[in-house]
C-alpha cells in the first residue's frame, strides 16, 4: 500500500512505463498431437461459431459425465476437444485475427487465476505480483472494455464451480472451452455448446495412414481397423503409436485388440469404448521395448500427477530413481529413468514436449484408467515417491511462472492421491510446499484454506509440540492476515505464542519477535488498545534485553507508537517517535532508511494532530533523504513527494502544493505507468488541488479521465473506483 494517500491501494502493477507490445500470447499451448487431422467433416462449423463476442463450450457429443461427479475413465467423453481447440486458436493467431491468446489450463480455480494475472502482465504491462484474485478481477474488466481482439481458451475446465466469477466476456473477444459437462452445467444462456463426435470414416483413415509411411506393409488391414476403434481419436493414436513402433501391421493389431477386448470382457461391462482395450495394449508394448526397465512404477507415477504439465526432471530425480530400482533388477539411472519415459512415449501412453524443458503429458482418461487398474499399495508407493521428487526439485525460490505452476499442480495432484499417507514418514512436507507457492503466487485465499487444512493435520499426526506443527500454525496466522481475516487470525497468533512460549521461553528472540506479529495482527483488527499493551511490554523486555538503543529495541518502540496513534492517543505517539527518531540519528545515522522511515511516521503523526507546521518540514527531510538515496525516480522516492503535496496542502501553501502534485503525476505516469494504481490514485489527489484552487474544468477532465481508467483496470467495487465516481458526481454532478 502506498502511504501517500488514505485509499487501500492494490499492489503493484505495472513495470516502468507500462509498455506492451501486440500482439501477446500467454500460457503454454500445448503441441498438436503426431498427425492431427484437422477434421473437416467431423468438426465442420466451429469456426463459424468462433465469431467476435462468442462464448463456446467443447463437450462430448455423448457419454457426457455426471456434473459434479469424480473423474474416471471416461472413454466416451474423449473426442480429442483439446486439440481441437489447440487447431483453432492457432488458426485464429496464424490469420492474425487475434491480439491476445491466453491458454488456460482450468482444471482448478487457482490455477485460472494464475493464467489471469500472468495475462494480465503480457496484455497490460502490469506486475503480477499483487493479490491474484484481486489482478485477475481486474483483467477480466480489461477483457470487458477493451478494443483488442482476444481469445480465451479455458481447457479441460470440469468444475463450473471453479470458473464463478471469472468468466471471460467483451464484445471484442472468444471464449472458448473445453470440457466434459453440458454447457448448461455452467449456468450462461450464451455459452453455445459444440458437440464433439469422433473422427469420420475417411478422417480417421487418413490419420492412420498418415501415420504409417514408413512400411507400407503396416497398412494391411486399415480399413478394418478404423472401423473397429470406431473414430475415437484416443484410441486411433494409441493404436497408431504401438504399430509404429512395433512390426505389426493393422491386420495383427485388430486380432491382438479382439483377444484382449475378449480377456477384458468380463471386468468391462457392455460393450468397452475402444481406447478401454487400446489403452492395455500400449502397456504391453511399452514393456516390449523396455522388457527390463521399471515400466510399471513409472507409468503409475505419471498417473498420480497432474497430467496436463509434468516437468520432465521428475521421472530422472533421485527420489524417482530410488522408487523405481525397487521394482528393477539393477539401480535405474537417470538415463535409464528417462529411457522408460521415452518407451511410454513410444507406446502411446504419454506424450513429451521437447519445446518446453520436456514436459510430460498423459491424458486424463489415461491417468483414471491406469490408477483404477493399480492396487492401493502400488498408488500409495508412487503417490509418496512423487512426493518426495517433487520436494527435491522444487527450487527453493519459487519464483511465479509456468514450472511453479506446474509443480504446484503436480503436488495437489498427489495430495489428493496420497491423502493421510503423506503423513506416515516425512512426504508431508509437499503439504508445506505446495502452501508456499500458493503464497508465492498470491493465491491468498486459496492459502489460507490449505493452511489451515495442513495446521489441524499437523496438529493431529505430529503433536501440537512438534517444530512442524509450530510452523504450520505460523503460516496459517499469517495467511489469514494477507487474506484479511485478521479476526481469525488473532487466535492463531495468540496460540502460536504461547506455543512459543511453552517451547522456547519467554525471552528467547524468536518469541519476542512473534509478540510483534501479534501487535501488527491486533491493529489490523482494530485491537488498538491491545496492541498497545503488547508494544509497551515487548518495548521494555527488549530495552531491558537489548539495551535502549538497539536497532531492534526502536523498532519495538516504533510499533508503540503506531499502537498509540491507532488508538487515539496521538501526543503519547508523537513523543515515542521523537524519542526513537533521536536515538535512530544518533546510533544510525541521519539518512539510514529506518530513520527516514521513523521520520515519515512522525510527519504523519504531525498531520493527524494538525501540527502542520511541523509535519512539512518532516515530509521534506523524508523526501530529500530519499531522493539522495535512491534517485528521483525511484517509487518510494515519487511516494515521498506526494506526500510532502499533500503537506503543502494541508498547510494552505497551494501553489507549491499543485505543482509538486503534477510532478509527482507525471513521474508517477512514466516510472509506475499510467494504469498503476498509485498512479491513479495520485491523479485523485492532483484533481482535489485543482478543485481547491478554483481549477474545476481540470479537475473534472482528470477525474473523467482516471475514472475510465479505473473501469478498465480495477475491479468494479473497489476503493479507489468508488471514490473516484464518487467525486465526480460531487464535483461535475455527472
Amino acid at each position: 500500500m502506498s502511504a501517500d494517500t488514505k485509499v487501500p491501494l492494490a499492489a503493484p502493477v505495472g513495470p516502468p512505463g507500462g509498455a506492451v507490445t501486440w500482439p501477446r500470447r500467454s500460457g503454454a499451448v500445448p503441441p498438436l498431437a503426431s498427425g492431427f487431422v484437422a477434421r473437416p467433416e467431423s468438426a465442420s462449423g466451429l469456426t463459424e461459431m468462433l465469431i467476435p463476442g462468442a462464448e463456446v463450450a467443447l463437450v462430448p457429443a455423448r457419454g457426457a459425465k455426471v456434473p459434479g461427479a469424480p473423474r474416471s475413465p471416461d472413454w466416451a467423453a474423449s473426442r480429442g476437444k483439446t486439440q481441437l481447440a489447440i487447431h483453432h486458436a492457432e488458426s485464429l493467431w496464424e490469420s492474425r485475427d487475434l491480439d491476445l491468446l491466453v491458454w488456460v489450463t482450468a482444471t482448478s480455480r487457482d490455477s485460472i487465476v494464475c493464467a489471469y494475472a500472468a495475462a494480465a502482465a503480457a496484455a497490460t504491462g502490469i506486475d503480477p505480483a499483487g493479490d491474484a484474485e484481486t489482478i485477475a478481477a481486474r483483467f477480466l474488466g480489461w477483457l470487458a472494455e477493451t478494443g483488442k481482439r482476444w481469445l480465451v481458451v479455458l481447457d479441460d475446465l470440469n468444475v463450473p464451480s471453479d470458473v464463478e466469477g471469472l468468466w471471460p466476456v467483451g464484445k471484442t473477444g472468444r471464449t472458448m472451452v473445453t470440457t466434459a459437462e453440458p454447457a448448461g452445467a455452467f449456468g450462461r444462456p450464451q455459452l453455445l455448446e459444440f458437440p464433439v463426435t469422433g473422427l469420420s470414416r475417411r478422417e480417421a483413415l487418413g490419420y492412420l495412414l498418415g501415420r504409417l509411411t514408413d512400411d507400407r506393409g503396416q497398412r494391411t488391414g486399415a480399413i478394418d481397423l478404423v472401423d473397429l476403434l470406431g473414430g475415437e481419436p484416443l484410441a486411433l493414436g494409441q493404436a497408431s503409436a504401438v504399430l509404429d513402433s512395433s512390426a505389426l501391421s493393422c491386420r495383427e493389431y485388430v486380432d491382438h485388440f479382439g483377444r484382449k477386448r475378449a480377456q477384458l470382457a468380463a471386468s468391462l461391462p457392455g460393450r468397452p469404448a475402444a481406447a478401454a482395450v487400446s489403452w492395455t495394449l500400449c502397456v504391453e508394448q511399452a514393456y516390449r521395448l523396455l522388457p527390463r526397465g521399471p515400466v510399471q512404477p513409472l507409468l503409475i507415477m505419471a498417473a498420480v500427477l497432474d497430467g496436463h504439465r509434468i516437468p520432465g526432471a521428475i521421472f530422472t530425480s533421485q527420489a524417482t530413481r530410488a522408487y523405481a530400482s525397487r521394482a528393477a533388477p539393477a539401480p535405474v539411472s537417470s538415463d535409464d529413468s528417462w529411457a522408460c519415459v521415452s518407451s511410454l512415449q513410444r507406446s502411446g501412453m504419454l506424450t513429451i514436449d521437447d519445446a518446453v524443458a520436456s514436459i510430460v503429458r498423459m491424458h486424463p482418461s489415461v491417468q483414471a484408467a491406469v490408477r483404477a487398474a493399480a492396487s492401493r499399495d502400488l498408488l500409495d508407493r508412487a503417490a509418496l515417491a512423487a512426493a518426495d521428487a517433487l520436494l527435491e526439485v522444487w527450487p527453493a525460490d519459487d519464483q511465479v511462472g509456468w514450472l511453479a505452476d506446474s509443480l504446484r499442480d503436480c503436488a495437489l495432484s498427489v495430495i489428493a492421491v496420497a491423502g493421510d499417507q503423506l503423513w506416515a514418514g516425512t512426504s508431508y512436507r509437499l503439504l508445506f510446499r505446495a502452501a508456499q507457492s500458493m503464497e508465492a503466487a498470491h493465491l491468498t485465499t486459496c492459502a489460507a484454506a490449505h493452511w489451515n487444512n495442513v495446521a489441524a493435520a499437523s496438529e493431529r499426526y505430529l503433536g501440537a509440540d512438534h517444530p512442524d506443527a509450530l510452523e504450520a500454525g505460523d503460516h496459517l496466522a499469517s495467511a489469514f492476515l494477507a487474506a484479511g481475516r485478521a479476526l481469525e487470525a488473532l487466535p492463531w497468533f495468540r496460540r502460536v505464542l504461547a506455543d512459543r512460549v511453552r517451547v522456547l521461553g519467554a525471552e528467547h528472540p524468536a518469541t519476542i519477535e512473534f509478540e510483534v506479529r501479534l501487535g501488527r495482527a491486533l491493529l489490523a483488527a482494530d485491537r488498538s488498545g491491545e496492541a498497545v499493551a503488547l508494544f509497551e511490554r515487548v518495548a521494555s523486555e527488549r530495552a531491558r534485553l537489548l539495551g535502549p538503543a538497539h536497532p531492534e529495541s526502536l523498532d519495538a518502540r516504533d510499533a508503540l507508537a503506531e499502537a498509540y496513534c491507532a488508538a487515539g492517543r496521538t501526543v503519547d505517539g508523537i513523543r515515542h517517535y521523537q524519542r526513537t527518531l533521536s536515538e535512530r540519528e544518533k546510533g544510525q545515522g541521519k539518512s539510514h532508511p529506518a530513520t527516514l522511515a521513523t521520520c515519515e511516521k512522525l510527519a504523519s503523526a504531525y498531520l493527524t494532530a494538525g501540527r502542520i507546521k511541523e509535519a512539512v518540514p518532516a515530509y521534506k527531510r523524508v523526501a530529500l533523504g530519499r531522493e539522495r538515496a535512491l534517485g528521483p525516480d525511484h517509487p518510494e522516492t515519487i511516494a515521498a513527494r506526494s506526500r510532502l503535496a499533500a503537506a503543502y496542502q494541508s498547510a494552505g501553501r497551494m501553489a507549491i502544493a499543485v505543482q509538486l502534485h503534477e510532478q509527482t503525476c507525471s513521474d508517477s505516469e512514466r516510472v509506475l505507468g499510467v494504469d498503476h494504481v498509485d498512479t491513479l490514485t495520485r491523479r485523485v489527489h492532483l484533481a482535489y488541488a485543482y478543485y481547491a484552487v478554483g481549477r474545476i474544468g481540470d479537475a473534472v477532465a482528470v477525474l473523467r479521465d482516471t475514472a475510465q481508467r479505473c473501469e478498465l483496470v480495477l475491479p468494479h467495487d473497489h476503493q479507489l473506483a468508488q471514490t473516484v465516481r464518487e467525486s465526480l458526481a460531487n464535483i461535475a454532478g455527472s
